[in-house]
């Protein structure tokens, strides 16, 4: 249910309407993502959960919901291997940082990051599981 709320922050994606334009990559949006999953690597919820925008902290209340929620939701996130940074899209003024992860056995996940900019710098307002990529044979 809750990870249902989150994809449904994403519905503008999905949208034909909303331009899409590829943004110059922003340091600022990657660090905050990049600081998130080092403190997931460390075991640190309250330290990941800073991370989290306002309205991720007070959908879920808590750092040890939001915890709960990662770890059963996005397992790949709970317990990162790689992480590489794809691209920064805008959809109409909605900023996606798209990353890839490979986890631990391997696989390659890709992930729409949804940032938000708050008093206290970026933020993320919500994790979207992206499908892969098209590859060209």
């Amino acid at each position: 249910m809750l990870r249902a709320l989150i994809a449904g922050l994403f519905l503008a994606l999905a949208a034909p309407a909303i331009a899409q334009e590829v943004l110059a990559p922003n340091p600022e949006i990657e660090a905050t993502i990049a600081g998130q999953f080092d403190a997931f690597r460390a075991e640190d919820v309250p330290g990941a959960w800073a991370f989290a925008s306002p309205n991720i902290q007070g959908l879920f209340g808590t750092p040890e919901n939001f915890a709960r929620m990662v770890e059963q939701g996005y397992p790949m996130v709970w317990q990162p291997g790689e992480v590489d940074f794809i691209d920064l899209q805008s959809f109409g003024g909605l900023l996606v940082q798209r990353v890839q992860v490979i986890d631990g056995t391997g696989n390659a996940h890709y992930l729409g990051y949804q940032m938000v900019r708050t008093d206290d710098g970026w933020r993320i307002n919500g994790v979207q599981v992206l499908r892969a990529p098209d590859v060209a044979a």
